[in-house]
């Protein structure tokens, strides 16, 4: 075997523990108790799949962006500023819903009802899992994580040989296709799950910082992010199999679930659904001495191992993510707040810990589940379109995006509150449904201007009568065109658009070189002249002689697209970009008389003190001033 078959193997290892978070380690085990193997199955092959799927398409993602080593974190770097929020949103469920889990369906079961310091155990324990998170997070780290997670398989492969050896076998001979009783249940019907598992699932590892930061190392490694996600999701898919027969095993044991059966081994929800989460932890734990004392102890620390590798990879990834956007932060409220604590994942454990802790009053794991089938689902989708599909790279639609995931997020929970089926499908599908809509129309409107575009071009080399109307309305219409001859102050010292500062001119002989078009050299003057009178527009106050920093230009890139002539009317347009603590990022764009596109580029600007040319922040000044433009 060779170093990158290897390296898959650690990397998929690492990614399948990575995702047995509390909803795939204990959903699994209730898909079982509603529905048999036909729920286990329903549950299980999406999830391994859409995991399998992201790393076949981050590695398409990567190479189609240059394929080097750090094509990936630079396009992930651009991918993920619209959705900051969502990713750290997403994060923060998915680890207290998996910290809720651990102590409601492991340690809740433990402590024998009625005892009064229960109240004090359950928080205790939150906290001391959490705290188990951080120190494998701190002690290992993104690089070695993978060889911390090896140790961690090995255990997790003893502790499923013995509860193997134990049980002999593991299936029973009246394993069901179908559910044991229905009548021992409430809730929807196995249709109603399909269309919220087959979308939350196959698309939920794409809001997964953990993933994100996997697949970015992998990559860095130049190993093969296809070949260790498919070992993930095939290692995934085993675990889940094997949970879910181990809680069939279990419900073989007990018979038909009697009613007296039905209260010890279940819970009830405020829905009146029962719950069967903590089934074999309660089975376990009655059983006899000798094997029987080693089966739980083998069964608890699966368990543990599964929940523990998802918190150290949610520290790590919480940390990656939490650096590197406080470094590109300029709220002034945020920097008050010392920068170590802003890049600390201990805040945000801290958050999880009392929602988890609150939680485990009467909540149960499909409350949190809800989010993961219609919140995210849009947010998801949209995610991948801007990944594969060129037109979906408009702005993000922030408010009708959220306002359509909270709109799901209602009309999914009262379809479970309401045991409907068809609501079930309605709050997965609306957010699907919108984004497909957002990407299609935005590709018409952009086919059906291209074509127009194609058609007047044509019609006008054909009929100079036509080219000469085109012509007349293209320079009535476009509202980036000034008129070649300026006749006040504003114009001729340019103005705002928008967020554009637009400036035009007429170019002459002296721009022109012996061909008679306008020499290449020049578009870079046309820049430098227009970002001067942006400058000067948007900091008037700004004195050469005085001034403490002085902004020096880092890098200049510019793509030609069109020629330009003598006496053709161009229009340079100049905006900021992006900017974090160091570096600001200007984009340009040049049209000429014919509102045609004759080039665009983008260049970056860095500061320095006026004294010692020491690099500096972004002055408060130009961050005041640049800021209304971004």
């Amino acid at each position: 075997m060779n170093f990158r078959s290897l390296n898959a193997l650690f990397w998929g290892n690492s990614v399948a523990l990575a995702w047995m978070w509390g909803l795939g380690l204990f959903f699994s085990v209730q898909m079982t108790f509603m529905f048999g193997l036909q729920g286990l199955l329903l549950f299980a092959i999406p999830n391994a799949v859409g995991l399998a799927l992201f790393g076949v398409l981050t590695q398409i993602v990567a190479n189609r962006h240059g394929g080097g080593q750090e094509s990936l974190a630079m396009f992930f770097d651009k991918f993920a500023k619209p959705f900051r929020l969502v990713l750290f949103l997403y994060q923060v469920i998915a680890l207290t819903l998996t910290v809720f889990a651990l102590v409601n369906y492991l340690v809740r079961p433990l402590i024998p009802q009625g005892d009064p310091l229960t109240w004090l155990f359950l928080p205790m324990s939150v906290l001391v899992v959490l705290a188990a998170g951080c120190l494998f997070g701190e002690e290992f780290g993104i690089q070695k994580i993978k060889h911390g997670h090896a140790a961690m398989g090995l255990l997790l492969l003893a502790c499923i040989a013995t509860i193997l050896l134990c049980l002999k076998p593991l299936v029973p001979d009246n394993f069901q296709w179908g559910p044991v009783n229905t009548a021992i249940r409430k809730g929807p019907e196995l249709w109603g799950y399909v269309i919220p598992l087959l979308t939350g699932l196959l698309v939920g590892p794409w809001l997964d910082l953990q993933h994100w930061q996997r697949a970015i190392q992998i990559h860095r490694e130049r190993s093969s992010i296809r070949a260790s996600y498919m070992i993930g999701g095939l290692i995934f898919f085993l675990l889940l199999m094997f949970h879910g027969c181990l809680a069939a095993w279990v419900m073989a044991k007990l018979g038909a679930f009697d009613a007296a059966a039905l209260n010890d081994y279940t819970t009830v929800g405020l829905d009146k659904f029962h719950y069967a989460h903590q089934l074999i932890v309660c089975y376990f734990t009655q059983l006899d001495a000798g094997v029987g004392g080693l089966l739980p102890t083998a069964y608890f620390v699966f368990l543990g191992i599964c929940v523990l590798t998802t918190l150290d990879s949610g520290y790590v990834a919480l940390k990656w993510f939490l650096e590197v956007n406080v470094a590109k932060t300029q709220n002034v409220l945020i920097g008050m707040i010392p920068k170590r604590l802003l890049e600390s994942p201990i805040p945000t454990f801290f958050v999880v810990a009392c929602v988890a802790t609150v939680s485990l009053w009467k909540i149960q794991l499909e409350y949190f589940m809800v989010f993961y089938a219609s919140f995210f689902v849009g947010y998801a989708a949209l995610a991948i379109a801007r990944c594969f599909v060129p037109n979906s790279q408009h702005p993000l639609p922030q408010i009708r995006m959220f306002s359509l995931a909270a709109i799901s997020l209602a009309v999914f929970s009262l379809g479970y509150i309401k045991s409907s089926g068809a609501l079930f499908i309605i709050g997965s599908l609306l957010p699907l449904a919108y984004v497909v809509w957002l990407v299609v129309r935005t590709d018409l409107l952009r086919v059906v201007s291209a074509k127009a575009t194609e058609v007047f071009e044509a019609a006008a080399a054909e009929i100079p009568a036509i080219k000469t109307i085109t012509k007349t309305a293209t320079a009535i219409t476009a509202t980036h065109v000034t008129p070649p001859a300026p006749q006040d102050a504003h114009s001729l010292g340019g103005h705002f658009e928008g967020k554009w500062f637009v400036y035009s001119f007429i170019a002459t002989y002296q721009d022109t070189n012996s061909v008679g078009n306008v020499y290449f050299g020049m578009y870079g003057l046309f820049v430098g002249k227009t970002r001067e009178l942006f400058f000067n527009a948007a900091m008037p106050d700004f004195d050469l002689k005085t001034t403490k920093f002085y902004i020096l230009t880092r890098s200049f890139e510019h793509k030609y697209i069109r020629e330009a002539r003598e006496f053709d009317v161009i229009t340079v347009k100049i905006r900021v970009a992006d900017f974090n603590r160091k570096f600001c990022t200007l984009e340009h764009q040049i049209f000429g008389s014919d509102n045609e596109v004759l080039g665009k580029g983008k260049q970056s600007l860095l500061f320095v003190s006026a004294k010692d040319y020491a690099l500096l922040d972004i002055p408060p000044e130009v961050y005041n001033a640049f800021i209304p433009h971004v």
